[in-house]
């Protein structure tokens, strides 16, 4: 575990891997910390470098003021990368990690040379919507709608195992500034036009079950960059590397060889 210092915000990152190995960065959904990759990584080909962070106010990176942006997080994993000296990496954000991985690539085409967009929009959501979510954390914590989270975001076969308590105890530990933050910073997404000017490999992935980004908004968006590829993995809500890790590792090694990333 290591820590960036850029001043206005610490990062947490790890990585994994041999120095010189193949970089594929992982950037966590809202609510989450870098053990939601945890499933994944086992079943990963051996040799690559593999880069976690915590965004700003989340799991054990620095807890910035609310609202934050979309261009504070894009710029965060930015300077992550650039800390770290990564060129031409496969970049795999999850929901707001999608948002982020789309932002980076359009201001920073040096650093990625291929995206995974899973279970995530170009825009996700109204305004409305993460208004109400951001009065509803500041009234009665993230507590108040972890409920509902989880019914969102696991199949309902999943919600029926025990395991669901570790995802649900882990939103309800991240800081509620953290959540309003990043909720603010989705609620101001809109990246259909800058996406759609985007021309690198492209991976969506999209889980039948997910309640936040259904599978038509992710292959909507992964549709908008030309040769991309969808792949929608069934039995899964909106982390789908956590309940069907073994075929989310499937594809995602398929996209890192069919890029000649390895």
């Amino acid at each position: 575990m290591k820590i960036a210092d850029f001043g206005d915000v610490r990062l947490h990152y790890r990585t994994d891997g041999p120095d010189d190995g193949p970089p594929v960065v992982f950037a966590n959904s809202l609510g989450t910390d870098m053990r939601l990759w945890d499933p994944v990584l086992p079943l990963l080909p051996a040799g690559l470098r593999v880069i976690r962070y915590d965004k700003r106010g989340h799991g054990l990176s620095g807890c910035p003021a609310a609202p934050y942006s979309m261009g504070s997080l894009v710029t965060d994993a930015e300077k992550l990368l650039d800390h770290l000296g990564v060129k031409d990496c496969i970049f795999v954000g999850l929901s707001i990690g999608g948002m982020i991985a789309q932002g980076l690539a359009v201001k920073r085409l040096d650093l990625v040379r291929g995206i995974v967009l899973s279970n995530t929009g170009a825009r996700i959501g109204t305004q409305a919507l993460w208004d109400d979510r951001i009065a509803a954390v500041r009234a009665g914590g993230i507590e108040s709608l972890a409920d509902a989270v989880m019914e969102r975001w696991f199949s309902k076969a999943f919600r029926a195992t025990p395991e669901l308590e570790l995802w649900r105890n882990m939103l309800a530990r991240q800081e509620d500034t953290g959540y309003v933050g990043c909720s603010a910073a989705i609620s101001g997404t809109d990246f259909y036009t800058t996406t759609a000017s985007l021309r690198l490999p492209a991976l969506g992935i999209a889980g039948d079950e997910d309640g936040s980004t259904p599978p038509d908004l992710v292959r909507e968006t992964i549709g908008l960059i030309p040769g991309s590829k969808f792949h929608l993995i069934r039995k899964a809500g909106h982390l789908p590397c956590v309940e069907q890790p073994e075929e989310y590792a499937r594809v995602l090694t398929g996209f890192l060889r069919d890029t000649g990333h390895i």
